[in-house]
C-alpha cells in the first residue's frame, strides 16, 4: 500500500469500508485525468498514475494497489509485458483497453490479467468492475468471456507430454475438500462468482473465500490458472453436483 495518506476518508465518518486502492496506468492524459476523477469520485482510492510501461512497473511496486487499471498499448513496455513483470505481486489486473481484437484479449490474459474491459464501456461499469476485480472476480466486455473461455478449453484439449490422467484419478482431488471441488467444477463453466452462489445455496463471501483456499492449496495465482487446471482435470464435464436439496 502507499505510504501516501488519502485528501479524504474513503470509508467515511461512519466506518464503512474503504473502497479498493487502485494505479491507473494510460498514455492519454485526458483520458487519464478522467478514469482517475470518475474512480476517486466514486469512493476509489487512486494511489498513483502512470502513462508508460516502466513507470507503471515501478509505481506498483512502490504502491502495491489492489488493482491495476491497465491500457494495453503503453509507450516502453506492452500491457502484457507489464502483467509478466509483475507476476509475483498480489495486485490484480484489469485490462482497460481501446482494442477488443482476440489476440490482444488472450495476450493479456495468458500474462495473468484477471479481467478485460474496452474503452466503450460507461465509467459506472468501469467503477463497477474494478470492485469486482478487487474481489477476486473476472470482469469481461460481454463476448470476451467466452473467446477466453473456448481458448482454455482449446488449450487444455491439445494433447498432453504426460499420460493423460484416467477418469479415475481425475476425482476427487486429495487437496480439496468435496465443497472446493464443487466450486471449482462451477469456475471451469465460466460461471461468475455470483451465479456460483446462488447454484449451491451459498454466500458471495463464502464462494470467494473457497476459490481462495483452492488458489493457495493448488499453489495456483489467479482465476485464468485455475480454470485451465480444471479444464485439463476434466471438472466441467462432471456430473451437475449443486447444493440443491
Amino acid at each position: 500500500m502507499s505510504d501516501q495518506a488519502p485528501t479524504e476518508d474513503p470509508g467515511g465518518a461512519d466506518g464503512a469500508p474503504a473502497g479498493p486502492t487502485v494505479l491507473v496506468a494510460d498514455d492519454h492524459p485526458l483520458w487519464l485525468s478522467a478514469l482517475e476523477r470518475d474512480l476517486t469520485g466514486s469512493g476509489i482510492r487512486v494511489v498513483a498514475t502512470a502513462a508508460d510501461g516502466p513507470s507503471t512497473v515501478r509505481r506498483a511496486r512502490a504502491t502495491t494497489p489492489d488493482v491495476l487499471v491497465l491500457d494495453l498499448n503503453l509507450p516502453g513496455m506492452r500491457g502484457d509485458e507489464v502483467c509478466r513483470a509483475l507476476g509475483d505481486l498480489p495486485t490484480r489486473v484489469l485490462i482497460l483497453s481501446a482494442s477488443g481484437e482476440q489476440h490482444d484479449v488472450l495476450a493479456a490474459i495468458k500474462a495473468g490479467a484477471t479481467g478485460y474491459l474496452v474503452k466503450s464501456a460507461s465509467a459506472e461499469e468501469i467503477v463497477d468492475a474494478v470492485r469486482a476485480t478487487a474481489r477476486g472476480e473476472a470482469v469481461f466486455t460481454p463476448g470476451l468471456a467466452g473467446l477466453v473461455l473456448g481458448e482454455f478449453r482449446r488449450m487444455a484439449s491439445e494433447p498432453d507430454p504426460e499420460p493423460e490422467p484416467t477418469r479415475a484419478d481425475r476425482r476427487p482431488i486429495p487437496e480439496l475438500t468435496e465443497r472446493e471441488t464443487q466450486v471449482l467444477r462451477l469456475v471451469a463453466t465460466g460461471m461468475s462468482y455470483k451465479e456460483i452462489a446462488a447454484e449451491l445455496f451459498l454466500s458471495h463471501r463464502t464462494v470467494q473465500n473457497h476459490v481462495q483456499n483452492t488458489l493457495g492449496k493448488l499453489h495456483l495465482h489467479n482465476r485464468v490458472e485455475l480454470v485451465r487446471f480444471a479444464l485439463a482435470r476434466g471438472l466441467e464435464d462432471e456430473p451437475e453436483a449443486t447444493g440443491r436439496p
